[in-house]
Order: C-alpha cells, then sequence, then structure tokens
C-alpha cells in the first residue's frame, strides 16, 4: 500500500508541477475596427499597437484600457509595424504606394511624415532598431533588388543604403509585411532578414542562406525569425492559406543558419511571428492560435486557438503581448 501512496504521490505532485507551468492567453480588448499587424511593447505597462484603417492603439496600464487614434490623411492606410519609444513617442510604417513612415511626440495626437517614396512597386515589410537612435527598414524587391533603409536618428529622417548593397532577390522572392518581425537585429551592429514566396531563404549582410521551410509558391516561406543568440534563431511560416498545416513551418539554427532541425512536434498550423521570451521560452501565433515552447523550441503546446498575426516581449520588463483581426489583443498569462 505505502509504495502505491508514493506512486500517486508522485502523480500528483508532476501534475502539479506541469499545472503551475502552462500558459494561457487572456483576451484584453476586441471589436475595434482594424487588424493589427503591429505591436511594440515599451515596458509591462506601456504598449502600442497599429493596423488597417489608418489605426493607431495606445495602452498606459498593461492593456486594461486602450486609446485608439485615427491618423488623419491615413483614414485607409495598413499601418503593417510600429516602433514604440516611450509613452508618448512611436514610428509608424504605412505599407505601399507610396511608402511612408510617420513619427509622433505627443502619444499620438500630431504625426510628420519622416519617410516618403513613391516609387512603382515600393511596399514596405517591417522595421527594427537596435535601440532609440539606431533603425532600418526593409521593402520587397523593385527590380530584383530589396530595398533598404537606415535611421541613426530616433527616425526624424531616413537614407536609403547605396543601391549597390541593396540585397538581390531570385524572382518571385519577397517578404512578408505580416507582423513586422521578418526582420531582426542580430547583434549591436548587424541585422537578419528572411524571404519568402517562391524562394525563402536568410540574409545575413552578404550572406544567403536556404531555409528549408515550405516555398514554391506566393503565399509561402518564412513570415518571422526570432534571435536568441547570434546563431541561435528560430524561423516560422509556412502557407499562409492553409491555416492548419503544419508541415515545414517551422525550423531552429544553433549554428548561425548552418543546419537547421524541425521541431519534434510542431507548431499547430501556419505561423506570422515568432519571439523569443527567456531561457528556453519561446511564443508563436498565426491565424489558428498560440504556440509555446519550453525546450528551445523542440516542442510546441497549443496554448490557445484564437488568432493572433503578432506578439512581442516588453522591451524592459517581462510582459507578452499579442494582436490581430478585428482589434484583438491578448496577454499572456500562468494559469
Amino acid at each position: 500500500m505505502k509504495g502505491k501512496f508514493k506512486i500517486l504521490f508522485l502523480l500528483i505532485s508532476i501534475i502539479m508541477q506541469l499545472t503551475a507551468g502552462a500558459q494561457q492567453v487572456k483576451l484584453l480588448t476586441s471589436g475595434t475596427k482594424t487588424s493589427i499587424r503591429g505591436l511594440s511593447v515599451v515596458n509591462d505597462k506601456v504598449i502600442w499597437v497599429s493596423g488597417s484603417s489608418g489605426m493607431v492603439g495606445r495602452s498606459l496600464d498593461s492593456g486594461n484600457t486602450w486609446k485608439w487614434i485615427t491618423v488623419k490623411g491615413f483614414e485607409k492606410t495598413e499601418f503593417r509595424d510600429i516602433e514604440a519609444f516611450d509613452e508618448t513617442s512611436a514610428i509608424v510604417m504605412a505599407i505601399a504606394e507610396p511608402a511612408y513612415m510617420l513619427r509622433t511626440n505627443d502619444g499620438g495626437e500630431n504625426w510628420k511624415v519622416v519617410f516618403e517614396d513613391k516609387s512603382k512597386g515600393m511596399f514596405l515589410d517591417a522595421m527594427e532598431f537596435w535601440n532609440d537612435e539606431s533603425g532600418i527598414v526593409i521593402g520587397d524587391p523593385i527590380k530584383n533588388h530589396f530595398f533598404i533603409a537606415r535611421t541613426f536618428d530616433g527616425g526624424y529622417t531616413w537614407k536609403n543604403i547605396p543601391v549597390a548593397n541593396y540585397p538581390v532577390a531570385d524572382s518571385g522572392e519577397a517578404c512578408f509585411a505580416s507582423s513586422g518581425t521578418n526582420i531582426r537585429k542580430l547583434n549591436k551592429s548587424e541585422a537578419v532578414f528572411i524571404s519568402g514566396g517562391l524562394k525563402s531563404r536568410m540574409f545575413i549582410r552578404d550572406k544567403k542562406i536556404d531555409l528549408p521551410i515550405i516555398q514554391g509558391t506566393e503565399t509561402t516561406g518564412a513570415n518571422s525569425i526570432a534571435v536568441k543568440s547570434s546563431k541561435h534563431m528560430i524561423v516560422v511560416g509556412g502557407d499562409f492559406n492553409t491555416k492548419d498545416a503544419a508541415e515545414k513551418n517551422c525550423f531552429i539554427t544553433k549554428d548561425g543558419g548552418k543546419s537547421w532541425n524541425a521541431p519534434d512536434s510542431p507548431l499547430h498550423g501556419y505561423r506570422s511571428c515568432v519571439e523569443y521570451l527567456n531561457k528556453k521560452n519561446w511564443v508563436s501565433c498565426g491565424l489558428n492560435g498560440v504556440d509555446y515552447s519550453k525546450d528551445d523550441g523542440k516542442n510546441w503546446q497549443w496554448i490557445s486557438k484564437d488568432g493572433y498575426h503578432v506578439c512581442r516581449k516588453a522591451k524592459t520588463g517581462k510582459a507578452v503581448f499579442f494582436a490581430g483581426g478585428g482589434g484583438r489583443i491578448g496577454k499572456l498569462q500562468l494559469k
């Protein structure tokens, strides 16, 4: 009998440990008429989002209440990415034609155009900042060359890198403006970006690395990359026309892209965003829900079946937020 009680006690202890560490996504708000793909979490309290119909949202109380702004003159614009610096300052990215970036310094009451490009075919995909001063924006290929511009003054001015330095794209290769996370800082001075479509690759300066992710059509390929270190990264994507397909939608490298491994248990569908959290914890989201990994991406648990386009961790803090269609915003919580 004592042996049976010991086994029972062991089982109860294991279940309690697993339950204590489980995650869930709490819905904070929904119903605002915008599809959100831009999300920037300054700290555990200050969150900014951007989306369709020229909408920008801001919360100063951990997402409990939101102020929604329609940027004047941009009522039909898709703001696919946002970079926030504090509770009053942020930059939004308007994708195409023409492509714009706008900056506010008063909490979204007024916006100034800091970048404008009316070139035919111009389509911006994502921004990334190393710090409050240094940033980069990437755009789809024009004449088979990816567009890149840099800022060194907090986004007040942007300058295209020399055309000769634009990365060359293959036919049918582009980037997906699905979550603002297809370009990430790799270290203090370098960035890494990923592509999709007929060809899916990872670009680090002059290096072009073929990805094993599903590709070959306009709707397939890598959508997002997250960086744990300059060697350790996870890429996610799939086919956004097949939201439940789990084939070749996630790959992990621990040697800077020399080799790639698929998870032992895959993500549960197409994923538009992946985020490194801490230690061995990662989170990824897409049209059919949210997956969480506690073992560096080897195994993923489906923690929510609510669809989100983007997930981001606080730059300073521990909070993790999600945003998606229909003005949906969620927060990662322990059960």
